[in-house]
């Protein structure tokens, strides 16, 4: 069985086949609406043939089908037919949870990602549970307020490594997650982690949408050795959150722009 994974952001949208190596992508918007993204896909795989859809979307999903219209996209996502649109069967979860479920390797993995604003999820070996956890109360606002872009953008990158920091041993003393993995588009400023985390990569929301054609989660996944390490953390007491230079990000290109093949 052949699985296209959509990825959908809120600048771009990228694709990849399984069995494929190499990704593709093309912008999205503020004015993006799902009929856009179906074209732009189908127009996008030219080449690819696909007998099931997986989409990680990003805003709150319940049953396949998006709850809530995005933030930063255009509108109509809620009641939109994928399947018909596609003319094949379409599995979608929120785009964290996609992503979390692409990066787990055994035991009970809390992904934080680190972005626009906060995603989270919960993964064991038997469940993938989407989660909330930015919009939760911390210090005067909310986590994403803190750790997302506008924290970062507002404290600057080094009150913006300690609330990571926080934040991590926050949500892990309440969840009690066997290590924490930090994905993301932030999560590569971050040049030393929080204690009981392990480095996420974007591109693991593709494996996590070919694995939900598999079952809620990979069961013949092996225990990680970073998992083993990142689980002795834990126990081991808070440290001081480092100092580091951050990277600019890179520009990116505003809807319009021809398709491209994704790095």
């Amino acid at each position: 069985m052949n699985v296209l994974t959509i990825d959908i952001g809120g600048t771009h949208v990228k694709i990849l086949l399984s069995g494929e190596k190499e990704s593709r992508k093309m912008p999205s918007g503020s004015g993006f609406t799902p009929l856009q993204m179906v074209k732009d896909v189908m127009m996008l795989a030219k080449g690819w043939n696909f007998d099931v859809v997986s989409i990680g979307f990003p805003a709150p999903v319940h049953d396949n089908q998006p709850v809530a219209e995005p933030f930063n996209l255009g509108g109509g996502w809620v009641d939109f037919n994928y399947e018909k649109a596609f003319g094949c069967p379409v599995k979608m979860i929120n785009d964290a949870a996609m992503q979390a479920l692409g990066s787990y390797k055994g035991g009970t993995m809390l992904f934080l990602g680190l972005g626009t604003g906060l995603g989270s999820a919960v993964v064991n070996d038997s469940a993938v549970l989407p989660m909330e956890l930015g919009h939760l109360p911390f210090k005067k606002k909310t986590f994403e307020d803190y750790v997302g872009n506008h924290g970062l953008e507002e404290y600057g990158k080094g009150k913006w490594k300690k609330h990571v920091f926080q934040a991590v041993e926050l949500l892990t003393a309440a969840l009690l997650p066997d290590y924490v993995v930090l994905g993301g588009g932030n999560a590569k400023l971050l040049k030393e982690l929080p204690p009981a985390c392990i480095a996420g990569n974007n591109a693991n929301a593709f494996e996590g949408g070919f694995r939900m054609w598999s079952g809620p989660a990979d069961g013949t996944a092996l225990q990680h050795p970073a998992i083993h390490q990142a689980s002795r953390a834990t126990r081991k007491k808070k440290t001081t959150s480092p100092k580091a230079k951050v990277k600019t990000s890179k520009t990116i290109k505003r809807r319009g722009a021809s398709p491209q093949s994704a790095p």
